[in-house]
């Protein structure tokens, strides 16, 4: 993915100024690898004001490999209208103890960008 940069003064942005950030969160459980390091699991995601299309994730994992497998779900859909897709997927490919976690901090940051959008 080509990330346009913007450019403000002398600093090259990643992001460009009509993208926000979410974060979601969700509880996860003792027995998660995750809950030695982290009391709560958290997906950070970077959207689209407007459209709500996904163009950049993160998540708090133990392993880079699953913070990327995470994103590689997460890219391009779209936060509101595409949530069904996003479980369906979670559900589909990513097998971790934390699957629940995740699918529930996607939630969370769907339902803080409603809030954002309905206050706009």
């Amino acid at each position: 993915m080509i990330v346009e940069k913007c450019v403000k003064g002398d600093m090259r942005l990643p992001y460009a100024r009509n993208t926000i950030y979410i974060l979601g969160t969700s509880k996860i459980s003792k027995n998660d690898p995750i809950a030695v390091l982290y009391d709560i699991l958290f997906i950070g995601i970077i959207l689209e004001r407007e459209s709500g299309k996904i163009i950049d994730c993160t998540c708090n994992m133990v392993r880079d490999v699953t913070s990327d497998f995470i994103k590689s779900i997460l890219l391009e859909y779209c936060l509101i209208e595409d949530i069904d897709e996003i479980i369906d997927e979670i559900q589909n490919r990513f097998y971790g103890m934390a699957q629940k976690a995740v699918i529930a901090a996607v939630k969370d940051a769907r339902n803080k960008y409603i809030m954002i959008k309905n206050n706009l």
